[in-house]
């Protein structure tokens, strides 16, 4: 984006932040329009109560002229879980120029819609320079929804003056979600990293619609508008258009499936915010529990059924990308385990299951394990028995044995059980979502396609730089695009509820599968 290497080298994000906005800030008052994410309108609102007015606290971009409403179509649905699946939903989309009134309709059935609640529209400018894309607009919109009934499935549509999804001749645009159960109930969740756009990640997306998921897990590396990944001023490939290809290719799922997504080092882009997440922020809705909502918004956790999942940030503790490194201030990591201890300590959670980028364990010939995650977080893992853990950043599906203490409990042959309680923890690389592949030393080993061997050559991600280390722990190996699927199997107390873990090839074809065990609270 128009720093030299070797200054970008040297510059933390937020330090990247201020030379863009120093840059291009005097050139775009000029043309008289704000260059920040701003709220134009709307905020929270409540389905079925009271809306509640937001307070915009940043200023609005300028915007092109407006056109018949009835012309525009919104595009890119997705949807997110609140902090409590069962009663908040946040359903987002995006219309490619200023509408009137943007709205969502809301109801029990496809011609009861009667519910029409006012949408926030945050508006994204991307000026000339930063990047490779002309002055840019994006206009992303969102409807937050409370007070839903538990385990119940709600008809929508999206639309604005002129565009009305209650009329008859677009019910056809309608879409649906269904609310997290109170109760414990059997069910299915998704996930992958590292997706962006093309056929690999659109074909990954038609088969993960086909597992009939409740949820689905995007572990970073979301769109890859950024390309080079490193956080760098100087990554001129900086296209923020094609988040609105990413969001256009997602919506066959997202529109029915909340897509929770977890930040990766390709998700930091300067321009808009000092933490790198201000176009995310415009671009999805998360829940807001986390530690640090200024500096982490993609940091939060919620529960489905007996199943606690927590969304952690590894940019703040990454060595080997570290633009946002330590930007918590520790903060992130003494709220992790204040989740755990908690989940553990509740009678209605049986599993944890946590996912985010970077890898605590992986042989990838590309960025393989990264050290800081194995310092801060691995041993929460280990004092709070995590049951798995689901990374992406390496672009291959790998798999470990059981560990705990940096060390191998028990080898886990597909098909077989670890005990979670009892055992240790095993950790899933799932990065194979659509970008192009990356590399293993070892050979692949996957279900009907076993090269086993006792160990693997690999390194590690220190603060000191790259650290060789060979492992016994790499069980699993699949060169090829893929995507995790994982059965969640309640069990009356006593005995053992079960997570059944497949790694699901984007032929369809399973190349893995395990079991986590863990007895009923």
């Amino acid at each position: 984006m128009g720093v030299p290497d070797q200054l970008a080298e040297r510059m933390s994000m937020a330090e990247q932040h201020e030379y863009l906005r120093a840059r291009f800030s005097r050139r775009t008052m000029i043309r008289g329009g704000a260059v920040t994410l701003g709220a134009v309108t709307g905020g929270t609102f409540v389905a079925g109560g009271t809306a509640q007015a937001a307070v915009p606290t940043q200023s609005t971009a300028t915007s092109s002229e407006k056109v018949d409403g009835a012309l525009v179509a919104p595009f890119g649905r997705h949807l997110a879980y609140g902090s409590d699946p069962r009663t908040e939903i946040t359903v987002s989309w995006q219309v490619p120029v200023v509408v009137d009134k943007p709205f969502i309709r809301i109801g029990a059935s496809p011609w009861d819609l009667s519910r029409k609640i006012s949408a926030e529209v945050r508006t994204l400018y991307t000026p000339a320079g930063v990047g490779a894309s002309a002055d840019h607009y994006q206009y992303y919109l969102h409807a937050k929804l409370t007070n839903l009934r538990p385990g119940k499935t709600y008809y929508y549509g999206v639309g604005h003056a002129g565009f009305d999804p209650a009329e008859r001749h677009l019910l056809g645009t309608l879409g649906t979600f269904t609310t997290a159960p109170s109760s414990k109930e059997p069910f299915t969740f998704t996930a992958f990293g590292d997706q962006g756009v093309s056929y690999h990640g659109l074909a990954n997306d038609a088969l993960i619609l086909g597992q009939n998921p409740t949820f689905h897990l995007h572990a970073g590396d979301i769109a890859y508008a950024d390309p080079s990944g490193a956080g760098k001023t100087a990554d001129t490939g900086f296209d923020s258009r094609v988040w609105d290809q990413f969001l256009a290719q997602t919506e066959s799922v997202a529109k029915s499936v909340p897509w929770m997504v977890s930040y990766g080092n390709h998700d930091m882009e300067a321009w808009y915010s000092p933490n790198g997440y201000g176009g995310e922020e415009a671009r999805f809705t998360l829940p807001d529990n986390g530690p640090d909502k200024k500096n982490l918004p993609g940091v939060y956790t919620f529960v489905h059924g007996n199943t606690a999942i927590i969304s952690l940030d590894p940019n703040d503790v990454s060595f080997e990308i570290p633009a946002n490194l330590g930007i918590s201030g520790g903060t992130q990591t003494t709220w992790l385990e204040g989740q755990l201890k908690k989940y553990r300590a509740s009678k209605d959670i049986d599993f944890v299951v946590v996912f985010f980028h970077h890898c605590a364990y992986c042989t990838s010939t590309a960025h393989a394990s990264e050290g800081g995650v194995r310092q801060e977080w691995v041993p929460l893992f280990d004092k709070y028995s995590v049951d798995l853990v689901i990374n992406g950043h390496n672009h291959q599906y790998e798999r470990t044995d059981v560990i705990k203490g940096n060390q191998v409990v028990k080898k886990l042959p597909i098909g077989e059980t670890a005990y979670s309680d009892t055992e240790g923890t095993v950790y899933v690389t799932a990065g194979a979502a659509g970008r192009s592949l990356y590399a293993f030393t070892a050979p692949d080993s996957y279900e009907g396609h076993l090269n086993e061997v006792d160990s693997v050559a690999s390194f590690i991600n220190t603060k000191d730089g790259k650290v060789n280390e060979t492992v016994t722990w790499s069980r699993v190996r699949y060169l090829n695009y893929s995507f995790l699927r994982v059965d969640v199997e309640p069990a009356p107390r006593g005995h053992y509820a079960k997570l059944v873990v497949s790694g699901i090839a984007e032929t369809g074809d399973r190349i893995d599968h395990f079991t986590v065990a863990r007895k009923a609270k």
